[in-house]
């Protein structure tokens, strides 16, 4: 809770504020209303507070993938209308990353990350959390046909597809960003 300068009340700070800020306009309603319902232990946890510090893709954190993961993960399932146990498919989603280090640093035992990544975020969260079969089948098989082993779950298909959505947001923004100024300079020009 922090004071806030001008009025002096107590403002209660949201566990995303100041990490994904950016993306505010996909912070709101009800996916955002799930996460907290459902995980706000796995928000304030000290391992997801520390996923803060290691980068996912390009300038994006484990955190906000994490977050932006398991929000797609809700708007799909929406979208899709499909009957699914929504505790577990927050929490498998916000956790399915949950190896706790920086694959980018050159270290022997991050060589492999596609392959072991999910098998470590299982250990790590079976470690901090108490899980589901869902949940753990989330976290480990997220990173299908990479790891062979097909998905048991409905929730486990709809992570899968969220996590390749937001990695590949997260990869191409950068690019889409420039193609977008190009085109504007260009329109500016005629």
């Amino acid at each position: 809770m922090k004071e806030n300068s001008q009025t002096g009340q107590l403002v209660v700070q949201k566990p995303w504020q100041g990490s994904c800020e950016r993306k505010k306009k996909c912070c709101d309603g009800e996916p955002f209303t799930l996460l907290l319902t459902y995980a706000s232990d796995i928000l304030h946890s000290e391992g997801m507070q520390s996923e803060k510090n290691y980068r996912q893709h390009r300038d994006v954190s484990c955190y906000e993938h994490s977050i932006a993961g398991a929000l797609m993960s809700v708007r799909l399932a929406s979208f899709l209308r499909i009957k699914l146990n929504m505790r577990s498919l927050v929490r498998g989603a916000l956790l399915h990353d949950y190896f706790l280090y920086d694959w980018h640093d050159a270290d022997k035992s991050h060589r492999f990350h596609g392959f072991i990544h999910a098998r470590r975020a299982l250990r790590n969260a079976e470690r901090d959390f108490t899980l589901t079969a869902i949940e753990r089948d989330i976290i480990v098989k997220h990173m299908f046909p990479l790891n062979p082993r097909p998905p048991r779950f409905r929730e486990s298909l709809i992570v899968i597809v969220a996590d390749r959505i937001c990695a590949f947001r997260e990869i191409l923004s950068p690019a889409v960003t420039r193609i977008k100024k190009t085109e504007k300079m260009s329109n500016d020009a005629n």
